[in-house]
């Protein structure tokens, strides 16, 4: 499950590139209207816009937000797409272009609903796994970051330690050698699961995020001042807190702060 939403989500932000193109092609006025243009309101209104109706728009954009936005909001959206529809269709423009647009937006819409079934079927598979629980224990992980995580480790009595789980991740140093030559270098191997790999990366950016995880914070601190840089301090931060999770999976305990 965490494989195919990781696999939707990677057409999904493809998806919003193209749409993007498209749209400063054919409706570049349309940005200034809605702060996310990608959001599910903007989506429907600009789906109705390239379809040319011509409909109670504070109806369309109520219904698609419900009662998250004020009737002012609301008010303020519709005034600035009434100016710029009015320009918008004096314009001469692509009809090619603007079907092209409209399958995207359209696509996008589904892959919306797509990726939030996808998501409640996560975390309703997440609540019975206690792994998933014991890794949302360490600061900043949510349930969806700490689902891939336990999902691609797996069992961890199927590791003997904490190092051939870093190996598992391909974050183990590689080895050159050469006749009685041998060297380690300083790249990790990237030989196991990427996935596995991207969601520490993630984790490990979350948990510095406002110094939520204190540890792995100080630890990257501290390789920093040793004058190592970012992206190598970043990947022994990795290092560091798959050692941590794997602790606490073995153990069976939370995480200690």
């Amino acid at each position: 499950m965490t494989r195919q939403h990781e696999f939707v989500t990677g057409i999904f932000v493809q998806a919003k590139l193209n749409s993007r193109a498209l749209l400063e092609q054919v409706f570049p006025a349309y940005e200034q209207i809605f702060y996310n243009v990608f959001s599910v309101t903007s989506l429907t209104v600009l789906a109705r816009c390239l379809e040319g109706d011509t409909e109670d728009w504070i109806e369309v954009i109520q219904e698609s937000t419900g009662r998250s936005r004020s009737r002012r909001w609301t008010n303020e959206k519709v005034g600035k797409l009434e100016e710029v529809l009015a320009d918008w269709r004096e314009a001469g423009r692509s009809p090619s272009q603007s079907k092209a647009l409209h399958g995207m937006v359209t696509l996008l819409l589904t892959m919306i609903v797509q990726l939030d079934e996808l998501e409640k079927q996560m975390e309703e598979m997440a609540a019975d796994l206690p792994e998933v629980e014991l890794v949302k224990s360490i600061p900043e992980i949510g349930t969806k970051l700490a689902a891939a995580i336990v999902a691609e480790v797996g069992d961890v009595g199927q590791f003997s330690d904490a190092k051939q789980l870093v190996a598992f991740a391909g974050l183990d140093p590689g080895i050159f050698s050469s006749g009685k030559f041998t060297a380690t270098s300083t790249r990790i191997t990237k030989r196991g699961s990427k996935r596995l790999r991207r969601s520490l990366y993630l984790a490990v950016q979350c948990g510095m995020r406002k110094n939520a995880n204190a540890r792995i914070r100080a630890y990257y601190e501290k390789k920093r001042k040793e004058g190592k840089p970012y992206k190598v301090v970043v990947i022994a931060c990795a290092n560091k807190l798959l050692h941590h999770i794997f602790a606490i999976l073995q153990k069976g305990q939370p995480y200690q702060i």
